[in-house]
């Protein structure tokens, strides 16, 4: 719950009181976080002794259960964004 109620503060920290002309600047420092972190989960997965034997013992069916919904999760956006940019490009138009 914490973790929810931080990034809640993050998006109206940014969408409220960031200026415009640091924006940027803020998408590159979210970026650069987010390499740093999955770098991270990496580096502290390899360090593990026996990675690999515990990953194949999850088996086929929790592989499914996580690369499902990541796939239909992409599908949605792209599906979404596309809807958006008609819209956005039927109202500029008229």
């Amino acid at each position: 719950m914490l973790i929810l109620a931080i990034m809640a503060a993050g998006v109206l920290i940014g969408y409220l009181w960031l200026p415009e002309k640091l924006k940027k600047a803020n998408t590159w420092l979210q970026l650069g976080c987010t390499v740093a972190l999955v770098f991270c989960m990496g580096v502290m997965l390899g360090r593990r002794e026996n990675f690999l034997g515990e990953l194949a013992q999850f088996g086929l069916w929790r592989l499914l259960l996580a690369v499902v919904p990541m796939g239909l999760s992409a599908l949605a956006v792209w599906a979404l964004t596309g809807l958006w940019e008609k819209r956005r490009g039927g109202k500029e138009r008229e």
